[in-house]
């Protein structure tokens, strides 16, 4: 079984209980179906879930390569030599990021609400960036972005190889076709 959920923000990746916290099981009511890689508490979108160990491990490992793609927004006005910055792999502290697809791009069509919203400030232009990886670290986006001068401010996870999180209403999943990966 493969579960394709639209994770919302402050959701914790986790059917364990969390004190105060929302967690998957919020939304699933199943038993022995496990996410097939992480998305922190503070993104949101398309997260991918199975019951087969085999498949779990082929999504959430890079020498797969399944591209991810996230919808990044970002405080500042990117500049090209930013983009080309990302696409070319940022040096973190810990690692060196792969080669990874970055464009600007509009505020995505029908893109659901955040609560809470993210901070306003009028002085201070956003915009978005549509970020390919075929690797995932922790918080590999978040950082790349800030790396190279323009911090992200909401995160969104846009599809997992040729699944998106189109026509997925915000805390609702559907059984997919591991096959439409």
């Amino acid at each position: 079984m493969l579960i394709a959920f639209n994770k919302p923000f402050g959701v914790m990746c986790k059917f364990s209980p969390e004190p105060g916290k929302p967690t998957l099981a919020d939304f699933i009511k199943m038993k022995d179906i496990y996410p097939a890689g992480r998305l922190d508490t503070d993104s949101e979108g398309l997260l991918l879930l199975t019951d087969d160990g085999a498949l779990q491990a082929r999504i959430a490992d890079p020498d797969h390569k399944l591209p991810k793609v996230y919808w990044a927004q970002v405080e500042g006005a990117p500049t090209e030599a930013a983009l080309l910055a990302l696409r070319g792999g940022v040096k973190l502290s810990d690692f060196l990021t792969k080669p990874a697809g970055a464009r600007l791009i509009d505020e995505p069509a029908n893109l659901w609400v955040r609560d809470p919203p993210i901070r306003y400030r009028a002085k201070i232009p956003t915009a978005w960036i549509e970020v390919t990886l075929r690797e995932g670290k922790n918080r590999q986006v978040r950082r790349m972005t800030a790396h190279v001068g323009f911090p992200t401010l909401r995160l969104v996870r846009a599809g997992v190889g040729r699944v998106n999180v189109d026509g997925l209403a915000l805390g609702t999943w559907r059984e997919i076709d591991a096959a439409s990966l």
